[in-house]
């Protein structure tokens, strides 16, 4: 990597799960958009054909006619060539196949537990862990014997535990791990000045906020546009719509939507406890004791949500493999849309390009002082030339801090256990979830189901307790 006045050039990029059909188009995208940047991005994929594919069509991006720099795709076998001197790693895996997801989300259903994504807490988080904390531990050696000096972006889920794998292997890695459902809470502040303040047209990232908690369990402690306290603003906005929900700027089929929601859950949540719940309405649902928003899918409903089916995944992928081969064929053409997220901007600063203050999830080192020190939590930091320092953040006020406590100290244990292998560690973990709300014996007959479900990418456990 070297640089020529304000750009920086000759950047490797090792991208582990290069194969992705949607994060690497979406990564393509931001890269050809960015004038100050360019070099390689060398893609790994257990698929090495998905891999190769993702290389054709990075190229193609290099000849949209808005392109602002050039990027050279190259699809490896071998981890070690895709990381040997990479300035920059990106991790973005699916640990094992729809097949094994299909299990983690809709197994616990016989039970009674409904969970609306399944792949960061609840049941389905939980034996994800199992499968994904493996995989981890073998890109946190590689990546120490092959470029330990490397910043390392995460972006697969559940993501505290993917980091904190990260940072047990190799304690000196310099990783975070990225997720935009902040953005989509400071949207929704945006839409609170509108509607009660009459403030139209304000761009997110104008909304300054100070996010506290764990991955998609982060609440936002202080709020402001300008000089404008939006606690209150966002108070009036809860009052107005937290019966109906607010659904102003969606379209009149986005119940069918099955990633939309009107909000509900994070208003209630306001109301109850006086802080501003700052991800969206599905996975902060998942977070909370299971009768409360989760108890059936027409409760669900109810609440201005919907359950994702592992059916509608599957469906999706088959539509992105129709899409990548219409690209490779040349019958559609790729095009350049900036997708919004920070990863190019968060690689920027990084460089010395810019400056950027933005949530991130990394070891707790006394930015949030009364959560356990190496937790991995979500708070702002700041990003400047090859340093990425948390923000003091301050204590999880009181009246959150027994909710965000509990899982923080799940996600604890839960990373113990795993590092252990040791299954019946994992259970107690797995019963003490505030989504498992059967009983003693069936959480047993339960979590055995879905790790034998799963048992193909399970051999580094002795199941052998489980009747394997």
């Amino acid at each position: 990597m070297n640089y020529n006045g304000n750009k920086a050039k000759n950047i490797k990029i090792a991208y582990i799960g290069g194969g992705s059909r949607g994060w690497a188009w979406g990564l393509m995208s931001d890269l050809a958009a960015c004038s100050d940047i360019s070099g390689e991005v060398y893609l790994y994929d257990i698929d090495f054909q998905a891999a190769y594919s993702n290389e054709v069509i990075g190229n193609m991006f290099n000849e949209c006619e808005n392109a602002k720099s050039s990027w050279s795709y190259h699809a490896v076998k071998n981890i070690g060539e895709a990381l040997n001197g990479a300035n920059f790693v990106i991790l973005s895996i699916l640990p094992g196949t729809f097949d094994e997801m299909e299990s983690d989300v809709h197994s616990p259903e016989k039970y009674g537990i409904y969970q609306p994504v399944g792949d960061t807490t609840g049941p389905g988080g939980i034996i994800r862990a199992m499968r994904t904390v493996p995989m981890y531990e073998y890109f946190a050696e590689n990546i120490k014997k092959f470029c330990p000096f490397a910043w390392v972006i995460n972006y697969t889920n559940p993501m505290t535990l993917c980091v904190k794998t990260l940072y047990r292997v190799f304690p000196e890695i310099k990783a975070f791990g990225c997720c935009h459902e902040v953005f989509g809470t400071q949207k929704v502040l945006s839409q609170a000045l509108d509607s009660i303040l009459n403030i139209k047209g304000i761009d997110h990232k104008a909304i300054k906020v100070n996010p506290v908690g764990v991955n998609h369990f982060t609440w936002i402690t202080e709020a402001k546009y300008k000089n404008i306290d939006l606690f209150p603003v966002y108070e009036k906005f809860a009052e107005k719509y937290s019966e109906t929900g607010y659904t102003e700027n969606l379209d009149n089929n986005w119940m069918n939507n099955v990633f939309e929601c009107s909000q509900k859950v994070k208003l209630d949540l306001f109301k109850r406890y006086g802080y501003i719940a700052a991800a969206g309405d599905r996975h902060l649902a998942e977070f909370c004791e299971g009768k409360w928003y989760l108890e059936s899918p027409k409760k669900i409903r109810q609440w201005g949500f919907a359950l994702t089916p592992v059916s509608w995944r599957k469906g999706d992928l088959k539509n992105r493999l129709e899409k990548s081969k219409r690209y490779i064929s040349g019958e559609e053409k790729v095009s350049i849309r900036e997708t919004g997220e920070e990863g190019v901007n968060q690689i920027r600063a990084i460089l010395g390009l810019e400056d950027l203050v933005t949530n991130v999830n990394i070891p707790n080192i006394g930015q949030i002082p009364n959560l356990p020190l190496g937790a991995v939590v979500e708070t702002n930091a700041v990003f400047t030339d090859d340093s990425v320092k948390p923000v003091m953040a301050g204590d999880i006020p009181k009246e959150i801090y027994p909710l965000i406590a509990r899982i923080c100290g799940e996600q604890q244990m839960l990373d113990e256990a795993i590092a252990k292998r040791d299954i019946e560690m994992i259970f107690n973990v797995f019963v003490n979830d505030p989504l498992v709300t059967c009983s003693l014996h069936e959480a047993r007959e339960l979590f055995s189901q879905m790790v034998l479900n799963t048992k193909d990418y399970l051999s580094d456990y002795d199941l052998s307790s489980l009747g394997v």
